[in-house]
């Protein structure tokens, strides 16, 4: 017997976290009786579980490495008619969702896998997944300014955990650098950088965990490798 959140997720109906709130919503059935409660266990292989009208099935799981373009939203679906990053996998047959997100005006690698379970452990803040992104900003950024960055910043109240800054260059009054972080505050980087009286020009993700974007083009995605998802799961 597993846990319902637990099995939808596996299912690839969502993250567990996100199951939970399907399930706290009644929009799910075991057995055609409506089902509400938190950590309701079930048997896949026997129990009828049936999400929005549809019964789920165990689907095989898939996990693709996107180099997404700015000008895109990160998610499923957008009210507002905007291109998501399912614009990017069109021929896909089976549902996927980005693990973390990406700004609209940012770029670069992002996660997409219909493995809620995976999902989950990635995007946990305890996890702490060491993410790199390139950051180019008008104007000069000074070494006291860095080590700001370094030390963390006041956003919402709380302390960022310590950043590490590398590869700094300052041409046509424009400055480039890259910052790794493994928190996942919403625009995070951005912040960080208006803190220090500096508007950025460009983001783009350049590496997650021990991924990187070599060998994939704007737009294009590629499937990780039995050994990058063993390797991803052996680290969480």
């Amino acid at each position: 017997m597993e846990r319902l959140q637990k099995v939808m997720a596996h299912a690839g109906v969502a993250s567990r976290r996100k199951s939970e709130e399907i399930i706290a919503e009644g929009r799910v059935k075991v057995n055609g009786e409506i089902v509400e409660e938190m950590g309701f266990k079930v048997n896949p292989e026997q129990d009828e579980i049936v999400v929005d009208g549809e019964v789920i099935r165990e689907e095989k799981k898939r996990y693709i490495l996107l180099n997404k373009p700015e000008g895109y939203i990160t998610t499923v679906s957008d009210p507002e008619g905007r291109p998501t990053v399912m614009d990017l996998i069109p021929d896909l047959k089976q549902r996927l969702y980005p693990a973390g997100r990406l700004d609209y005006d940012s770029s670069g690698l992002l996660l997409m896998t219909n493995d809620g379970d995976l999902t989950y452990k990635l995007t946990h803040p305890k996890k702490e997944v060491d993410k790199k992104y390139r950051v180019l900003v008008q104007g000069e950024v000074c070494q006291e300014d860095f080590e700001k960055f370094e030390a963390g910043m006041i956003i919402d109240g709380q302390k960022t955990a310590p950043a590490k800054i590398s590869n700094m260059n300052y041409k046509d009054e424009q400055t480039q650098f890259d910052i790794v972080i493994h928190e996942g505050r919403n625009r995070q980087v951005r912040r960080m950088v208006k803190i220090v009286g500096f508007s950025v020009i460009s983001l783009k993700r350049i590496a997650f965990a021990f991924l990187t974007l070599k060998g994939v083009k704007e737009g294009e995605f590629r499937y990780l490798s039995d050994q990058e998802v063993d390797k991803l799961k052996n680290i969480l």
